[in-house]
């Protein structure tokens, strides 16, 4: 099979698409053949060894929409039905970017009936990271949440979700995005100064960092997308980051969400899996609206 591996960091220039052997699923773990896969910064990040990893073969690729093509005992899934799923690592040999992809069962969720392949993988790892910095923020209804990147992948889902579960949600995107960001359910949109300690938390998908905590009220929450990268707290702020995890009941859940039409899977653009260095240099370029999806 083919599979996108990074063997030298640098740009886009140093993504490879290479033969490789077809993956055996173990015990609890099922082999997906991938009909579309998402391309996250944090592929770009692993790309270019901001997470390390020198002299390996890494695989890139954490989100996966496709059918189980085989299975290990004791997974719950049969082969031909139709899955999304989240492949959590940085330091992995072969990730979702190939034409077959090994996951643990438990990381797996049925596909969404109302979208097609390519937008369902969208929402592995940009819903679930909005999912569970949400949880991390703990806010009740009623209370008040400003999502930095509003307009962005794990930013709309965060509106999205949090204006959902009865939360006034303030978007912050560009000037641009003002339409979008209010019809995923933000009460109230800014695009430039926010007023210091006007909001019960912050979750800030922007990474904008110390200047976000300031706008949160004394004792509220910040958030970050992050790992351990969270501002130190001032004023009583709790202050924390999320590090997704795989969680495929919970993915269900979302996907049923998307199904509700209460979560919608965005995408800016697609590229066949050769074409991967090409993709790699579309994310450098910014400004897009939704996930680049490879497609085997």
């Amino acid at each position: 099979m083919r599979a996108v591996v990074v063997t030298s960091f640098g740009g886009p220039e140093a993504v490879e698409v290479v033969e490789t052997a077809v993956p055996e699923p173990a015990a609890r773990q099922v082999r997906i053949k991938v009909a579309g896969a998402a391309l996250n910064p944090v592929d770009a990040g692993v790309r270019a060894g901001v997470f390390g990893g020198a002299g390996k073969g890494l695989g890139l690729g954490w989100d996966v929409a496709g059918t189980v093509d085989a299975t290990g005992v004791a997974t719950g899934w049969t082969v031909g039905d139709e899955v999304v799923a989240l492949s959590y690592g940085i330091d992995k040999p072969l990730g979702t970017h190939a034409e077959y992809v090994i996951v643990d069962a438990d990381a797996v969720a049925k596909a969404p009936a109302s979208v097609d392949a390519v937008h369902a993988a969208t929402i592995p790892l940009n819903a679930l990271t909005a999912a569970q910095a949400l949880d991390r923020l703990a806010l009740e209804p009623g209370q008040s949440l400003l999502v930095s990147g509003a307009a962005g992948a794990v930013g709309a889902y965060a509106v999205q979700l949090a204006a959902h579960h009865g939360i006034s949600v303030t978007g912050l995107a560009r000037a641009t995005d003002e339409e979008f960001v209010r019809s995923l359910g933000a009460a109230h949109f800014v695009s430039g100064a926010v007023a210091a300690g006007s909001v019960d938390a912050v979750l800030d998908a922007a990474i904008l960092g110390e200047s976000a905590l300031e706008w949160v009220r004394d004792g509220g929450t910040y958030v970050g997308v992050i790992p351990q990268g969270q501002p130190a707290s001032v004023r009583g702020v709790r202050t924390d980051a999320v590090e997704v995890s795989a969680d495929g009941a919970r993915l269900a859940e979302l996907v049923a969400l998307v199904d509700a039409g209460v979560l919608t899977a965005r995408v800016a653009e697609t590229y066949a899996l050769d074409e991967a260095a090409k993709a790699h240099a579309r994310l450098a370029e910014g400004g897009l609206r939704g996930r680049l999806v490879l497609v085997p």
